[in-house]
């Protein structure tokens, strides 16, 4: 069936793609910058609450691991309830969020907070990607995608920006306040200018069901890979509770994978592995999301808790890697237009390999002028590669499909992100609880020339090194992915309606 949406998303001429798109773009701003402002507020935070590293992470742990955990059936979700609804209510419960945050009286209260802030960024994500998608056409979907990581990048840009001056002269809880302002005029927006006739959104097809069980699966799956990974409580990696959330974590995913191969309607089509371009580009995302997940995660612990610099000063040096991945994703995203996905993957993670060594090697003696330009090259080549490999991914998939597989995207990049943190986090803390030297975030400038301060810079410099091992892995997966041939098109979308048809006739 052809809709308007399919209309006017091919017409270059079309105006409503560029108002659909600063409509959803602003909303991913906010969620962006959010994360961005959050890991910046980490150490004033543990400062106000006396706690941990390990403890405060949980503010974008729990963040990360709720969207995690909701964005695969939430995706689904808005397929049956259309996509503009589902926005909207979306960025109202990101709204209510933030002022619960900006009132919590306790770590224990900010982290529930998060987790509803959490749920709808994850609403709004799940289909920011397929409204941009929708509305552009398939000559410009790098373009579109290009442009969606600049507002990726903008997010981050303004993130540090707006949060040093505000965390040094207002607290923390100022910025819950101040994000709460540009996302009730996001949801003003979208009310007035989405049509889910235009933006893509699908009608169920008669008889279709709600995958429950597929939706609890996967749920349970994600949230229990990502606390095993994180080891909150610091046990041992030997003890039975880690051992068994492992195992468990396996058999939730055996059984997540054997549900949706026979479900009529499944969250995810799982037979879009079957693409390679599909599989190995979906598999150099995640990989390159938990190689790069530390820089914006560490370098704010980095320079306001080692070096003990201000919230102003930090907010400024973590900019410059904004602005170079705000660059590079305006040009790569439409470019690989023109020249293909594959060249600016490859320079991207390369890029993102080489200054995640350098990175390993900070120590407190390396000063400001080498710190920036560090950032700024490994921005860039986080800007580099992120659209391209997107466009890889979305050329093997019909549009019918976008939502789901665009929730499905976004879902990997939070996974790779918040496994990442958690890795570097387990890593970091274990080095200085080994050496018996574990202290308040608040403290560790102060003990930066004793025995605390080297635990942490080993603890930095090995994290550092483990990631710069899965960055590699992200090359290795990009070398082997190639872009689909025509033909293959047609079959993959082909067989998909096959098993479909197929699976529904046998439920």
């Amino acid at each position: 069936m052809t809709t308007q949406a399919d209309i006017s998303g091919e017409s270059p001429a079309d105006n409503y793609k560029w108002k659909a798109f600063w409509t959803v773009a602003l909303a991913l701003f906010v969620m962006v910058m959010d994360f961005s402002i959050t890991f910046l507020a980490l150490s004033t935070i543990a400062e106000e609450f006396e706690v941990t590293l390990r403890a405060v992470t949980w503010v974008a742990i729990a963040s990360s691991l709720t969207v995690s955990a909701v964005m695969l059936p939430l995706g689904r979700v808005a397929d049956l309830t259309g996509r503009k609804r589902f926005h909207i209510v979306g960025m109202m419960l990101f709204v209510a969020g933030s002022i619960l945050a900006a009132a919590a009286p306790s770590l224990g209260v900010l982290i529930g907070a998060r987790v509803l802030m959490a749920v709808g960024g994850a609403m709004g994500q799940a289909v920011v990607m397929a409204i941009i998608t929708a509305v552009f056409p398939t000559s410009e979907r790098g373009k579109g995608l290009g442009m969606l990581t600049t507002a990726v990048a903008l997010g981050a840009t303004a993130g540090p920006i707006v949060a040093g001056p505000m965390l040094q002269f207002f607290g923390w809880r100022s910025l819950f306040i101040f994000l709460a302002i540009p996302t009730t005029l996001a949801i003003f927006f979208a009310i007035r200018v989405l049509d889910d006739e235009r933006i893509g959104s699908t009608r169920p097809v008669s008889g279709s069901r709600y995958d429950w069980p597929g939706a609890f699966l996967s749920a349970a799956a994600l949230a229990l890979l990502i606390f095993t990974v994180s080891n909150p409580f610091g046990l041992d990696w030997d003890s039975f509770v880690i051992i068994g959330g492992g195992v468990l974590t396996v058999v939730l995913f055996a059984t997540l994978i054997w549900w949706e191969l026979r479900f009529s309607s499944p969250i995810m089509n799982l037979r879009f592995f079957n693409n390679p371009t599909f599989a190995f580009s979906t598999l150099t995302r995640l990989l390159g999301f938990i190689g790069s997940s530390a820089t914006f995660f560490l370098m704010p612990v980095f320079i306001q808790s080692f070096l003990g610099l201000s919230q102003l000063n930090a907010g400024l040096i973590m900019f410059v890697g904004a602005v170079g991945m705000g660059i590079a994703g305006f040009s790569s995203g439409r470019l690989s237009d023109r020249y293909g996905f594959r060249v600016f993957t490859f320079i991207g993670i390369g890029t993102l390999l080489i200054t995640g060594i350098g990175l390993a090697f900070f120590t407190r003696d390396t000063p400001v002028w080498v710190i920036m330009p560090v950032l700024f090259i490994n921005g860039l080549g986080m800007g580099a590669w992120m659209a391209p490999n997107m466009n890889a991914t979305l050329s093997v998939i019909e549009r019918k499909d976008y939502g789901s597989v665009s929730a499905f995207l976004n879902l990997v990049r939070n996974v790779g992100s918040v496994t990442g943190q958690a890795i570097t986090t387990a890593i970091i803390a274990g080095v200085m609880a080994a050496r018996g030297v574990e202290v308040e975030l608040s403290k560790l400038a102060d003990s930066a020339d004793g025995p605390a301060g080297e635990a942490f810079i080993d603890g930095w410099r090995i994290a550092f090194f483990v990631l710069a091992g899965f960055t590699v892995a992200a090359f290795a997966a990009a070398l082997v992915t190639r872009p689909a041939s025509p033909a293959a098109k047609p079959a993959t979308a082909t067989e998909s309606k096959k098993d479909a048809a197929v699976t529904a006739g046998a439920d």
